[in-house]
């Protein structure tokens, strides 16, 4: 049995009243082949009582890296909580080679109150590295960092859409560097974007500190979706057995029956008056430039915009909310590599997107 299931009891407070309370992840204080549950003060609140997060360490028998997964981190991004429920099930420690840190809610008072935002109104994932001294979420942020991921030798950064929005399973990654990029085909999603981490995220915060790291959009917030949290776990699986850290009985499929589309930058086509949108393609549907993609009407039911593609693309996600006022995000527009970009990718990541050769190896013990 997996140490991680543990049984049911009646009285919620129960469940987590003997979770040990600390200040800052210290690994070498967690015993090896065991789970440690924590929570990690990270900022207090009005009345002097601690902000804590929820934070799992599997630590294995084995020495190894200290692999990091972070969920949440907008409040109401769920779908990453029951992926790292899914995979701890999974981990069987006498085999694990070094450690998992899952941070199962980064943004704890989002969470509680169903929203992206921390209490202050602030979006973390755009003041990363934060400040030691500062408002409440740029504490917040900087406390985040300082006594947890900075200790991650990898970052899997998992998120969804935002509320009034859909998305893809998409990961965002650095494509020319060699390890992001084979993580971000190891997840196998159904789009890559390449990304390079910018400033204030989460994600850039780790790479400028050396740590390869992406972000995995699985797909739509605020609910729980069985299948892009199956497929993100599996993912997950197989870059932990590419770095080493799990046996696998399974290599890579010789072939690739629906390979990820790349795509070398995306942006947001944005509306251009105020009205009742609805958006054409569906999710992951290609187009071409001058494709209708969304036609907008006043309260009456009259069409007063029509938008088309400005270039050829796929889209990576949409807005589902009818109403928009001026500058309201519409589609979120991929723009598809082209056969030189496509090979470049393969020369950097290893794998050829057709599944005819593949040189990530996946170690078996």
């Amino acid at each position: 049995m997996n140490e991680f299931i543990q049984p049911n009891i009646t009285n919620g407070y129960e469940n987590v009243k003997h979770v040990k309370r600390v200040d800052s992840l210290e690994i070498e204080s967690l015993p090896q082949g065991q789970f440690s549950r924590l929570f990690i003060e990270i900022v207090e609140n009005g009345i002097g009582r601690p902000i804590q997060v929820p934070v799992v360490v599997a630590r294995g028998k084995k020495d190894g890296p200290l692999f990091g997964i972070t969920a949440a981190l907008h409040g109401n991004e769920l779908n990453g909580i029951p992926v790292i429920h899914q995979l701890l099930q999974k981990i069987n420690l006498k085999t694990l080679r070094g450690t998992i840190v899952c941070l199962v809610a980064a943004n704890m008072p989002g969470l509680l109150e169903e929203k992206r935002e921390f209490t202050d109104g602030q979006d973390l994932n755009h003041i990363f590295p934060g400040k030691p001294n500062g408002k409440i979420s740029q504490v917040y942020a900087y406390n985040l960092v300082d006594r947890i991921t900075q200790h991650f030798d990898f970052l899997v950064d998992l998120h969804t859409a935002s509320e009034g929005r859909v998305n893809s399973l998409y990961v965002r990654a650095d494509l020319k560097q060699e390890m992001t990029a084979q993580m971000a085909y190891l997840l196998r999603p159904q789009i890559i974007v390449h990304n390079p981490p910018s400033d204030y995220t989460l994600r850039g915060t780790a790479a400028e500190a050396g740590t390869p790291a992406i972000t995995v959009e699985i797909c739509d917030p605020a609910k729980f979706q069985r299948d892009p949290i199956a497929r993100t776990v599996k993912g997950i699986r197989r870059i932990l057995n590419h770095v080493g850290m799990i046996p696998s009985k399974a290599t890579l499929p010789k072939t690739v029956t629906k390979p990820p589309i790349l795509c070398k930058k995306s942006y947001w086509i944005l509306t251009e008056r105020g009205g009742m949108m609805r958006c054409i393609p569906k999710i992951a549907d290609r187009f071409n430039q001058g494709d209708l993609i969304a036609t907008q009407v006043n309260i009456f039911g009259d069409t007063i915009k029509e938008y088309r593609a400005p270039e050829d693309g796929i889209a990576i996600g949409h807005c589902i909310n009818p109403i928009g006022q001026t500058g309201a995000r519409i589609l979120h527009l991929g723009v598809l590599m082209d056969e030189a970009e496509r090979a470049k990718f393969e020369s950097i990541s290893g794998c050829s997107l057709d599944g005819t050769f593949c040189k990530i190896e996946t170690p078996e013990g």
